[in-house]
């Protein structure tokens, strides 16, 4: 499904998002700011796709950026993208890393494309290293009555019909909102997620609930 739209997918992403995912990227880097300007800190993007969010991180960072997808046709668009970013091929089910490897991890919009969100976590928490932190990025639950119902009708009519005309694979734009529709809201992801061994979790809100970032630190206490 990934590689038949990864070819037309950052085109997808920014215009029927009219270009808001770009300002969703950068409040992660913003959330992150203390890993990226460390010269020693490595960061790893998880699901990284055609490389948005890694090439984001990386912009200005004094820390090493590594992204890592499982579907090649996307990491050739984004070495394409950032050829000085290191990009490799990997399940984040299993990542190709040894335990406590980075100081941060990142995930945008691949969590809940996971076959198991608890055992996904606790992987993305095997390769941090104690204290590394962890930011999701992912669709969530509109906060705004009004607004919620709107944006609800767009994503699920609206959304996969144009989705499917300009990629010409309208069965991944019909997952899109089945997937987010099955996805925890915010406060169920912070649950998740302090069960699965981190501490701090918290959340920040991003255009009324559309997305939501998930911050975390690894703890061994």
């Amino acid at each position: 499904m990934f590689s038949g739209i990864a070819g037309r997918y950052d085109l997808l992403n920014h215009l029927l998002s009219a270009n808001i995912d770009k300002r969703w990227r950068k409040k992660v880097r913003q959330l992150l700011k203390d890993k990226l300007d460390d010269p020693d800190a490595l960061i790893l993007d998880v699901a990284c796709g055609t490389g948005d969010l890694s090439i984001e991180l990386s912009g200005n960072a004094r820390a090493n950026v590594l992204g890592t997808d499982f579907c090649r046709p996307m990491l050739e668009v984004a070495q394409k993208k950032a050829p000085c970013i290191p990009f490799t091929e990997g399940d984040a089910m299993s990542l190709p890393f040894p335990d406590r490897t980075f100081d941060a991890v990142t995930i945008a919009f691949g969590l809940r494309n996971l076959p198991n969100f608890n055992a996904g976590l606790a992987e993305l928490r095997r390769v941090l290293k104690t204290d590394g932190k962890l930011a999701v990025l992912e669709f969530s639950s509109p906060v705004v009555p009004g607004f919620r119902g709107v944006f609800n009708f767009y994503f699920a009519n609206v959304l996969p019909r144009l989705g499917g005309l300009v990629s010409g694979e309208r069965g991944a734009y019909e997952y899109l909102p089945a997937s987010v529709q099955k996805f925890p809201d915010q406060k169920a992801l912070v649950k998740m997620i302090a069960e699965t061994g981190f501490s701090e979790v918290s959340y920040t809100n991003l255009t009324g609930g559309i997305a939501a970032i998930h911050v975390a630190t690894r703890s061994d206490a």
